[in-house]
């Protein structure tokens, strides 16, 4: 995900967020009146129709257009900050909001709101020999928390998914964005009540700064599922501190595998896309696989070297740069790294089975992609690729909640539990069954 922000990374241990018990016990107990908060919230919510909850949504992106001023105010305090504190050139982009950005957050609600309801839907039934009938539904998870760093966007997207999905949510965004997230969360809680809506189905424990964050990881009992969303220290931090269950999103280290067939002016156009568009962002690549002999490899490595990225090159990768184009040389460092920035590693490989182990070796799970026009080649990359997505002759900036239909996203899933990939509506529900009898009782 997003490259790590120390200054928001949480404390390696719970115990080091504070240093008067005390206080710490204060937090506690309003973080966890919160949460009891957003569980009432949550039982009203799971009995909320789908009109209701898209009246909600609807009216959060009509405040959120009508607003635009005081947001845009209000996120530019937070990027006068970080440019204050030496945030990156990435994260300073995360976090920035324009006129534009803000239109197409508010577009993105009102989509949302035109997504079937997933709770209620069956997704398997029968009847039984003996009458009984089942039903298996999908539910409300029930109370949602999530951990992430500088991105005011995640704010909307994930209340509006946790909305639609009858759940209530809890919101740590972290004070790099505080007095963006501050405008935000005010504007969606004001909404629900204009539609008759509890306000606490969407709260934050940003006031509450690190020591909340810590609570709300160890809030089990209160907080049915936590994500996380943000760089490696973050997410790991989460993962290994959390006691209430969690739901773990990963960096991207994407890579693409150039294919001997893959054809010019595809290649170039999909490396330019994934790599240039918005290269702060999870999905850009970060790794040019490129098999040995492919036709397309000059013309690609011209295009990026225009286009402003810094490539880092193996030996092999080094022999094929055209006339003018230059490069840093690569080592092991440059494989592993979510670069985030106008950054590229490239190595040569001799074959598709070498491709699969580079990327089986450096690979976080996250998306993958291969440009080719051999069938088999494509099939066997699609079969033995064990990423979250893998994708055929397209950018893998489609790996995002939106582009793939789903309104927003909560975040990428890298794990293999019951969500994988992109975290929409119907990832943050679960299932329970009815069973409905006349009588029945078990011999």
């Amino acid at each position: 995900m997003t490259s790590v922000n120390t200054s928001e990374a949480l404390p390696a241990a719970p115990e080091s967020a504070g240093t008067d018990p005390q206080a710490d016990a204060g937090v506690e107990a309003r973080v966890h009146a919160l949460a009891d908060r957003s569980r009432t919230a949550a039982r009203r919510l799971a009995r909320a129709n789908r009109a209701w909850k898209d009246r909600a949504l609807l009216r959060i992106a009509e405040n959120v257009n009508a607003k635009q001023e005081a947001i845009l105010a209000a996120n530019a305090r937070d990027v006068a900050a970080g440019r204050e504190n030496g945030t990156s050139a990435s994260m300073l982009d995360r976090l920035s909001l324009t006129p534009a950005r803000i239109t197409a957050l508010a577009a993105a609600l009102e989509n949302l709101a035109g997504l079937p309801d997933p709770v209620g839907s069956v997704a398997r039934g029968q009847t039984l020999p003996n009458g009984l009938r089942l039903r298996q539904v999908h539910v409300p998870m029930g109370v949602v928390a999530a951990i992430y760093e500088a991105r005011p966007n995640v704010t909307l997207d994930i209340a509006g998914l946790a909305l639609k999905s009858g759940n209530a949510v809890l919101l740590r965004g972290g004070s790099a964005a505080a007095a963006t997230n501050e405008v935000l969360v005010e504007i969606i809680r004001d909404s629900l009540e204009d539609v008759g809506l509890p306000a606490d189905a969407v709260q934050s424990v940003d006031q509450y700064g690190r020591e909340g964050a810590n609570v709300l990881m160890k809030a089990r009992g209160r907080v049915d599922v936590l994500i996380p969303r943000g760089g490696r220290s973050l997410i790991q931090s989460v993962v290994t501190n959390a006691t209430v269950p969690v739901i773990e999103t990963g960096e991207g280290n994407v890579h693409i595998f150039l294919d001997h067939s893959a054809p010019v002016e595809m290649a170039v156009d999909i490396l330019l896309n994934a790599k240039t568009q918005r290269p702060s962002v999870c999905n850009t690549v970060e790794t040019l696989l490129i098999h040995d002999g492919a036709a397309a490899a000059p013309d690609v490595l011209a295009a990026l070297a225009a286009a402003g990225v810094r490539l880092h090159a193996d030996p092999r990768a080094m022999e094929l740069l055209p006339a003018g184009v230059a490069a840093e040389p690569a080592d092991d460092g440059d494989w592993g790294r979510e670069y985030m920035d106008l950054d590229l590693a490239v190595a040569v490989v001799d074959s598709l089975d070498d491709a699969l182990e580079h990327i089986r070796r450096w690979t976080t799970g996250h998306t993958e992609a291969i440009i080719t026009n051999d069938l088999a080649n494509a099939e066997r990359f699609t079969a033995e690729i064990d990423s979250a997505a893998v994708i055929v002759n397209a950018s893998t900036r489609f790996t995002d909640g939106g582009e793939l239909g789903l309104g927003a996203e909560v975040g990428i899933s890298t794990q293999k539990m019951h969500a994988r990939g992109p975290m929409g509506l119907k990832e943050l529900t679960t299932t329970k069954w009815i069973i409905q009898g006349d009588g029945q009782i078990r011999d």
